[in-house]
């Protein structure tokens, strides 16, 4: 057995070796653990212990032992992951009808695309916030408030008649959704303890995500070819309705919130700090939005970009300044990136995700632009990912507690990889589509399936459980910002060969033109960009993640031996004692 353990980014030894928690000063001589420090040792990182906190331990003296009823569990487990679901399923059924929403409203085919912008950047730039409100103020509230706000703005959209009216309330719904998806993730965290149910519940709410992008287009496709396009929203509004209401009837009400327990200074809303990155992550995707819209070169482009960098770097200072001074919880503990695995898995969502959503909006120019397919084939075609969906989130939840952590992300980053590659090789585009189409839909979601709930998971069992929500928030954001950067510089990939092939200035280039060849060079070009993402995502993987532990391995109860003298303990006679993480809230 090698002297030391490395899972989190941190050496230690590997028996009773006294770790300080993120962004703590080491032990001082002659001092015993202090209230923000952990016992580690190497059964705490074989049994899945990711961060030395002891919190897998602590959460149950059984990890195995449902938190209720399996009914209930199950039940819970199906209304948060239909945040997830239903997330997916707005913004890409919306996707679907957009041209006919723009015909009926009058909306100019360059504007159009904010339908499906106004949401994005509503859902990407409050996560962090949402997060925070509902580690403070309780998750189940937030949850249900968020959904509900998601069925009525949804409920209201169809009947705007005018092209502003209709993009805000787009922004408002995704304002909802920034509150319930990420707490849908803090509920989990904060309900089931480490072991075979908490993978079962993360792998099934990695799948909402693609069975909601399936349906989406099915649904879209349907309504769009036999009725009114409003009806999409209708039945958006109806499911986000029924999930409000089984929030009520099956979350059960948290025992306590940090307000309850008296903490109200430092558990008040870092309300600069919300202002802060809210206003920075607009500035960046409104930005990165825009870019490919007006042109790169138009002046107030970069320089709001440079704004967006100037108001992240004051918001990590000033988060960096609360979490030293101690004088109010920050929204984000900045000392958690000191971890090297922590710091990998935050990049490796950002860039997974920014590969495979790049892969499947240049899948859908393929199909829908390109070959011409009406929204309905285009939708037949996504199909397979939806089934393949669901049996890989079986699979992965029995091979969480069994496989290394970085094997899954590395097998998730490698599908993911081949399925833009083969988009962008020259395959002739009139091949059949169970040639290539197939196999990429279904690798696809093997890799999604397989990286998002390893990266969920590790990040809940690598936070304490009060930041859980936030947590859920975090890679969220990640992934919105991997994904904003990845498609924008794809974009531009994309215009600058087709304006080469067709011999005219970038702000000439035109759209997608059936069957052209130039339009074929830059669809290709844009998935060799996918391309290069995953394969530098997998490159992160095995350089942060190697030798890594086994993330969704829970503790296994054992007969606990004598209690020990605290000198016994200083000596190294508790390396298969029972040690709870001294880090962890009281």
């Amino acid at each position: 057995m090698p002297d030391h353990i490395d899972y989190d980014g941190t050496k230690v030894e590997r028996v009773n070796d006294v770790v300080p928690g993120p962004g703590q000063e080491e032990k001082k001589a002659g001092g015993g653990p202090t209230s923000d420090e952990s016992v580690i040792s190497d059964r705490d990182v074989a049994n899945g212990d990711v961060d030395g906190s002891g919190d897998d331990q602590d959460q149950d003296d059984d990890p195995q032992k449902l938190p209720f009823s399996k009914g209930r569990c199950i039940a819970l487990v199906a209304t948060v992951t239909g945040a997830s679901f239903l997330n997916t399923m707005s913004g890409q059924a919306v996707v679907i009808i957009l041209p006919t929403i723009g015909r009926e409203l009058g909306i100019p085919e360059s504007r159009v695309q904010w339908i499906v912008s106004a949401y994005a950047l509503t859902f990407g730039c409050f996560l962090l916030l949402w997060g925070r409100i509902a580690d403070i103020y309780g998750k189940r509230k937030i949850f249900i408030w968020g959904s509900a706000w998601v069925a009525v703005t949804t409920v209201v959209n169809p009947f705007l008649p005018n092209e502003i009216a209709f993009d805000l309330f787009r922004g408002l719904q995704g304002l909802g959704a920034a509150a319930n998806v990420p707490t849908a993730i803090g509920i989990l965290g904060t309900t089931f303890p480490p072991g075979k149910a908490k993978n079962y519940a993360f792998s099934a709410y990695s799948a909402g995500a693609p069975l909601g992008a399936v349906f989406g287009n099915l649904i879209a496709g349907f309504i769009a070819q036999y009725t009114s396009w409003k009806w999409v929203f209708g039945v958006v509004a109806l499911m986000a309705a029924a999930i409000t209401v089984a929030a009520i009837a099956i979350i059960p009400p948290p025992k306590h919130t940090l307000v309850e327990e008296g903490a109200t200074v430092k558990a008040s809303v870092d309300w600069l700090g919300a202002a802060l990155i809210t206003a920075g992550l607009l500035a960046l995707l409104f930005a990165l939005t825009e870019g490919n819209v007006v042109g790169w070169s138009t002046p107030w482009v970069p320089v709001l970009i440079v704004i967006s960098i100037i108001l992240v770097v004051l918001f990590v200072l000033w988060q960096r300044h609360l979490e030293k001074t101690g004088k109010r919880t920050p929204i984000m503990k900045v000392s958690v990136f000191h971890s090297k695995r922590f710091s990998a898995a935050m990049l490796i969502m950002a860039l997974f995700f920014s590969s495979f959503n790049g892969w499947l909006v240049y899948g859908t120019y393929f199909f829908q632009d390109y070959q011409g397919l009406s929204a309905l084939d285009t939708t037949l075609r996504f199909i397979p990912t939806g089934v393949s969906g669901v049996i890989t989130a079986f699979v992965v939840s029995q091979l969480l507690s069994r496989i290394p952590t970085y094997v899954m992300l590395a097998f998730g980053n490698v599908c993911v990889s081949v399925s833009s590659l083969l988009f962008a090789i020259p395959i002739p585009s009139d091949t059949t589509y169970w040639a290539f189409g197939f196999p990429a839909m279904v690798l696809s979601v093997f890799g999604a399936d397989t990286t998002w709930p390893c990266l969920i998971l590790f990040t809940s069992h690598s936070l304490p459980q009060q930041d859980q929500a936030l947590g859920g928030a975090l890679v969220n954001a990640m992934g919105q910002i991997g994904r904003a950067i990845g498609l924008a510089i794809a974009t531009a990939i994309q215009t600058a060969v087709m304006a080469r092939e067709r011999g005219v200035s970038v702000q000439n280039v035109g759209s997608v033109i059936a069957w052209e060849e130039a339009s074929l060079l830059g669809i290709r070009a844009a998935e060799w960009w996918n391309f290069a993402l995953g394969v530098s995502c997998l490159a992160v993987v095995m350089f942060a993640f190697r030798g890594s532990g086994i993330v969704g391995k829970a503790n296994v109860k054992k007969a606990q031996p004598p209690r020990q003298e605290p000198q016994d303990i200083e000596e190294g006679g508790a390396e298969d004692g029972k040690f709870r993480g001294l880090n962890q809230r009281k």
